[in-house]
């Protein structure tokens, strides 16, 4: 046997040295990156997991509440929200208020160290009391290699502002003297509907901020596309256009050759996730404007309701899948997706995972977008309403398993009282559950999961040690019926008559033919004039309020109209665009019809709307299906299977008559971590709960001050591990908060 000569074996020893060590940096690396929470959703893969681990299964139940944060800005009886998950760089916690203040404060302690105030800034709202109550669900931070310049941005709105980190004042040399305008530099005019907002923050690559908006919902919305601008000026480095311009890939899809410049939508209001080490960003979209008609919008529809995966530097396209084609059901792509590491057939597999409002995960090879399980083109019902052409197959996946219920027959009809289920028998006899992909008729039909989901924009959890992905899903029937656009009196040339059709055009949607509404989401607008004065109404269409987007492009004669219908002005009487008590408007009354005839609208060419967004519920408020109304799910992503599904939520009247937890709609995040736990708040009950990873077993809860409609932050400072939650309440008729609440072990347990 020959001698290995002992300078071989001493470079073979450094080899090994070397690449354990490489081994422990890359694995140190892996951690610090899980152990702080810079970056939305925890890191910019967008997987919601901690690797701290001081709070465990076992410690979890002697969590308590180490410090409250309070902004007074909430607006109750206007149904403020909050929805930010903050983030931690350096010792300082970021988030934002009810107002859309931006705040830092010291992450141990809670105490304030600077507050910048949008109003400030925007002298042009400084005055309006409606014009920052809106949404953002966060922020980004970059810093230079050196440390020496570092920034906040985040959007409020259509802008996008740059703050310095070290004082909370806007950095004049980027952009437009500190901030950039997003309904700008979109490649085409803005088109008739210029609503553009950024809700969800985008992603930091080297120097470039990607980001995407959230855009109307409407025929007439502005474009969807995928820009990066410079952090540091502004500029706009590149854009990917989600509607295809001539020449590039996907225009030949659409049998509308002028589709890229008159339709909007097929947005990225969700966020995206970053592979950071291959330098792709990862973008869902939404669908094209126009949610429930697409007769305008033949064809696929390309690239909306699409995972896109883009190099990140330039922005040019790689891959892309679509999870809904011609969607006429409000499919958009709700959620970051996840970026994780699973083991399939023996192999490690860097995949991206996409969750879906129908309760679908979609899942990928990320560096070339092949499916992981196979995805079948399923046939679905191709006969819709005259004029609509209806893509003939879905794609299904046959695993991962769905996360939500997929059908919703008559046995599935609530029975938690005789009383509720022959109510909602009765109702579901009118309008039936068909299939998932019913299309949308006069005769109505349900949409099950709902149009909020399913998954929602609170995202999925995924443990990077196990590949497991945790996501809530509600299971709320919502009905969905369509009539033709009501037609009015032409003869009728009143501010009032006109101001039906103008109301018809915008508003019937949401608010229904009657004005009615739909529960406090889309609240009754009859009598709206008891509770606000004319003025205070033009404010809110032309600035919006949380969900609601403006309608500021709605022309002023026209918007004088609309008042005079809201505020119910006798028809025959002039009255002036900004309502009572104000002089007589110079138009005339027959101006807006007058204008309205001249100009062609892409609105024009829908005859069909809804007859509103309306939740399946009984005379209580209850969802009418069997519950559970709301879960949380652990799914597997290495063998695409459910490992276990349980409640997330109760009505405590419900529980005290003996009814088991039922569950509740949710709204925001889980969190995922190294100490085995699963934080997530959500619920209507106004709770926040830790529940056992491997089991679902709830193990801790707590009561918040108001609902926590968001997604919580876990990090560790000066040796104790911190659970931080917005609690901004607002949505689904919950009483508004403006509260950040931290919870954390007792000091001598922490230590």
């Amino acid at each position: 046997m020959k001698k290995i000569p002992i300078a071989f074996l001493l470079f073979g020893l450094l080899i090994v040295c070397v690449i354990l060590s490489n081994c422990k940096s890359n694995t140190k690396d892996a951690v610090m990156a899980y152990s702080t929470w810079g970056a939305y959703a925890g890191s910019k893969d967008g997987i919601r997991y901690s690797s701290n681990s001081q709070i465990t299964t076992a410690n979890v139940s002697q969590l308590q509440v180490a410090w409250t944060y309070n902004s007074f800005d909430r607006d109750t009886a206007n149904r403020t929200q909050n929805q930010c998950n903050p983030i931690m760089v350096d010792g300082i916690l970021y988030g934002t208020t009810p107002r859309l203040k931006l705040f830092a404060i010291n992450a141990s302690s809670g105490k304030q160290q600077w507050l910048f105030d949008p109003a400030v800034e925007d002298t042009s709202a400084k005055n309006d009391p409606y014009a920052f109550y809106k949404v953002s669900r966060g922020m980004v931070y970059w810093r230079d290699e050196k440390g020496d310049d570092q920034r906040i941005l985040y959007s409020v709105g259509a802008k996008t502002y740059c703050i310095n980190v070290l004082d909370g004042k806007p950095v004049r040399s980027f952009g437009n003297k500190g901030f950039i305008n997003l309904a700008e530099n979109l490649d085409r005019e803005i088109g008739a509907n210029a609503f553009v907002a950024g809700t969800t923050p985008g992603v930091i690559f080297k120097d470039l901020l990607i980001v995407g908006t959230r855009v109307a919902e409407s025929a007439d919305a502005a474009p969807g596309h995928i820009r990066a601008f410079d952090v540091r000026t502004g500029e706009r480095r590149w854009i990917f256009h989600t509607i295809p311009h001539p020449g590039e890939l996907g225009y030949d899809t659409w049998p509308d050759k002028d589709a890229w410049n008159k339709l909007g939508g097929a947005n990225s209001w969700a966020g995206m996730s970053l592979d950071e080490k291959r330098g792709i960003v990862y973008v869902p979209t939404g669908s094209i404007g126009g949610d429930f008609y697409g007769g305008f919008r033949k064809g696929t529809n390309l690239f909306a309701n699409s995972l896109i995966a883009l190099d990140a530097a330039t922005g040019k396209y790689l891959w892309h899948y679509q999870v809904v084609h011609h969607d006429l059901w409000d499919r958009d792509l709700p959620a970051n997706p996840n970026l994780v590491t699973i083991k399939h057939d023996g192999k490690n597999i860097d995949a991206v995972a996409q969750i879906t409002k129908h309760g679908y995960i979609f899942l990928f090879d990320r560096t070339n977008g092949k499916p992981v399980f196979p995805i079948e083109e399923k046939p679905v019902p191709t006969i819709g309403l005259p004029g609509e052409e209806l893509w003939p197959t879905q794609p299904i996946p046959s695993l991962p398993e769905p996360f939500a219920r997929q059908k919703f027959d008559p046995e599935d009809v609530t029975d938690l009282t005789p009383e509720a289920h022959k109510e909602m028998m009765e109702k579901y006899k009118i309008v039936k559950y068909k299939t998932m992909f019913a299309p949308p008729s006069k005769d109505g039909s349900m949409v099950f999961p709902g149009f909020d989901g399913g998954g929602e924009w609170g995202g999925a959890a995924v443990d990077p040690e196990s590949g497991i992905l945790y996501v809530n899903a509600s299971e709320i029937p919502w009905a969905l019926t369509m009539i033709d656009v009501p037609k009015t009196d032409s003869n009728d040339q009143s501010l009032k008559g006109v101001g039906h059709g103008i109301y018809n055009t915008y508003c019937i949607a949401c608010h229904g033919a009657e004005l009615k509404g739909n529960g406090s989401s889309f609240p009754s607008l009859v009598n709206i004039n008891k509770k606000y004065s004319g003025e205070q109404i033009k404010k809110l269409v032309e600035t919006g309020r949380n969900m609601m987007p403006s309608f500021k492009q709605i022309p002023k004669n026209e918007k004088g109209a609309l008042l005079a219908f809201l505020l119910n002005t006798p028809s025959k009487k002039p009255v002036s665009p900004v309502g009572r008590g104000a002089a007589t408007p110079k138009e005339p009354a027959s101006q807006p019809i007058a204008n309205a005839a001249a100009k062609k609208s892409i609105l024009d060419e829908v005859p069909y709307t809804i007859t509103g967004y309306n939740r399946f519920l009984d005379k209580d408020g209850y969802p009418g299906v069997k519950p559970p109304w709301g879960t949380l799910n652990a799914v597997d992503l290495n063998s695409g299977k459910l490992l276990w599904r349980v409640p997330l939520g109760e009505f405590e009247e419900l529980t005290k008559k003996g009814i088991a937890p039922t569950g509740t709609q949710v709204y925001g995040g889980p969190v995922v971590t190294k100490g085995g736990l699963i934080f997530i708040a959500s619920t209507q009950d106004e709770k926040i709960r830790a529940f056992d990873k491997k089991t679902g077993k709830v193990l801790w809860e707590a009561k918040l001050p108001a609902a926590g409609y968001a997604t919580p932050a876990t990090y560790v400072i000066e040796g104790r591990q911190f659970v931080v939650i917005a609690c901004g309440g607002g949505k689904i008729g919950s009483k508004s908060g403006d509260q950040y609440v931290a919870f954390a072990l007792p000091e001598t347990v922490s230590k």
